[in-house]
């Protein structure tokens, strides 16, 4: 096995410091993690995704890199998810990781790894830098996720070049209404063993625009396949990137409010809003997602389309805001190591 990779203990003081700050300038929101989409071309197709299709009549546009900046500036968020769309097609997403880098932002940069291998030379390895690298399976469940065959092996073979060059690699899944539990648990297993610091996991949204509406999970369902893949008697060799507050949730094991609004996106057309799987429209101000007026209309119970919602980009950062006033659920957090965080989400 591996050598058990390490997330940065800067990233949990940096993180617990913005929290404090923000807390005493009594701001009621705010953003944990920027989430940009600097392009929404991607070179798959995947079933369960909605964005090259919800964004088919700007596909062909690219954020400038100044632009992107910007966006993460404006945001402020310590951490920034770079997804998209495929964000390594971006043709100066070297420019964009290593300037953030350079202004010491927690970067991580979601991939399907077909062109890592052309990109790493020109993104140095950094403690402030992270691939996430998509694996929904083994190789047959995952290449038919992404209606490709040889993909697997690829984002394998990325995985391995990158960690032996010194990069931090996790990698995220996405659980549909026809993942095979056995199969994602010999995959966390198989990730865990090449090195990555951890998995990410969430169920699926359903988002309108993706071609299979059959595949997307109910909240019942979603809990019933979570209590059997993350029994704790059978996830032994299994290296989660959640906080154990977020999988207890998956569970069924808690219940919080969506706190989408900590994690805004960025895209080619602004500002996603309210949050990461709708976008009733653009916003041009950061400062627009904020507004309590706008979440007296979203969430669990007030839009029928927060029903079956539990992904981490508006849950997993609902579990950080609640441990902040609940000293029990901070232990935990501390205790695990998942605190700094922050409810990471990637696309």
């Amino acid at each position: 096995m591996a050598k058990k990779a390490k997330r940065p203990v800067e990233l949990s003081l940096r993180l617990a410091w913005y929290m404090v700050k923000n807390r005493l300038q009594r701001r009621r929101r705010f953003p944990l993690v920027t989430m940009l989409e600097p392009l929404e071309m991607c070179n798959l197709a995947c079933v369960g995704c909605g964005r090259i299709r919800e964004y088919r009549p700007v596909i062909d546009r690219i954020m400038p890199v100044d632009a992107a900046l910007a966006a993460v500036k404006e945001s402020g968020a310590p951490i920034v998810s770079i997804a998209g769309g495929e964000p390594t097609i971006h043709p100066k997403i070297d420019e964009i990781i290593n300037q953030l880098v350079a202004q010491k932002y927690f970067v991580y940069c979601c991939t399907n790894a077909l062109l890592l291998e052309r990109v790493l030379p020109k993104v140095p390895p950094s403690k402030y830098f992270c691939w996430v690298v998509h694996l929904d399976g083994m190789e047959a469940r995952h290449d038919e996720s992404v209606a490709r065959q040889g993909v697997f092996q690829k984002a394998v073979k990325g995985i391995e070049l990158a960690l032996s060059q010194g990069y931090r690699v996790c990698t995220n899944t996405t659980v549909f209404r026809n993942s095979d539990v056995e199969d994602l648990r010999e995959m966390f297993r198989f990730a865990g063993n090449l090195g990555v610091e951890g998995s990410m996991i969430s169920p699926g949204y359903d988002f309108k625009d993706a071609p299979d509406q059959d595949l997307f999970l109910t909240r019942n369902e979603s809990r019933r396949v979570f209590r059997d893949l993350l029994d704790p008697a059978k996830t032994a060799g299994m290296r989660f990137y959640n906080n154990p507050l977020y999988l207890n949730f998956l569970r069924g094991g808690r219940e919080y409010q969506c706190t989408a609004w900590s994690n805004p996106t960025y895209t080619v057309l602004g500002w996603r809003k309210p949050c990461y799987p709708l976008a009733d429209s653009h916003a041009q101000d950061v400062n627009e997602l904020f507004q309590d007026s706008l979440w007296e209309k979203y969430g669990v119970g007030k839009d029928p389309r927060c029903a079956n919602c539990m992904m981490h980009c508006g849950f997993e950062s609902a579990t950080i805001f609640q441990a902040v006033s609940t000293p029990r659920d901070w232990v935990t957090l501390i205790k695990s190591g998942a605190a700094h965080k922050g409810g990471l989400s990637v696309g």
